[in-house]
């Protein structure tokens, strides 16, 4: 079993971490479903994933946001950048944005809630 806590700013993160989380999800500034929320500067992801880190956590990122075409053209860079930084798993919703963190990383990936797998058929599609 995993304990996976959201975080929505870097003091929420080292909470989680601090007291007990085995992993943490946050949204950087692109990309995640929660947009109007204050979400991790790029700086504040790098941070993040060495606090984790330090700590033996885990640092997942959504991608779970409703992308467009123009949208899927700025992906590869960022998924560039998650890599570089070592977060250990995107969060994906669209099957799109999972071929494109495919294409271009070794990231683990995990399906998100927005993905609507309400059935054992889809469960296996995913898997």
């Amino acid at each position: 079993v995993e304990l996976l806590a959201p975080a929505g700013n870097l003091q929420k993160l080292k909470c989680a971490v601090l007291y007990g989380a085995d992993a943490v999800y946050l949204s950087g500034p692109k990309f995640g479903l929660r947009s109007a929320s204050d979400n991790f500067t790029d700086a504040e992801l790098g941070e993040s994933v060495e606090f984790a880190h330090t700590h033996g956590r885990k640092i997942y990122v959504t991608l779970n946001a409703f992308l467009h075409e123009a949208d899927m053209k700025e992906l590869p860079e960022y998924i560039g950048f998650l890599d570089e930084q070592g977060v250990d798993a995107v969060i994906v919703s669209d099957l799109g944005v999972m071929s494109v963190v495919h294409e271009h990383s070794s990231i683990p990936l995990h399906l998100s809630t927005q993905a609507s797998c309400l059935n054992s058929s889809s469960a296996t599609f995913w898997k």
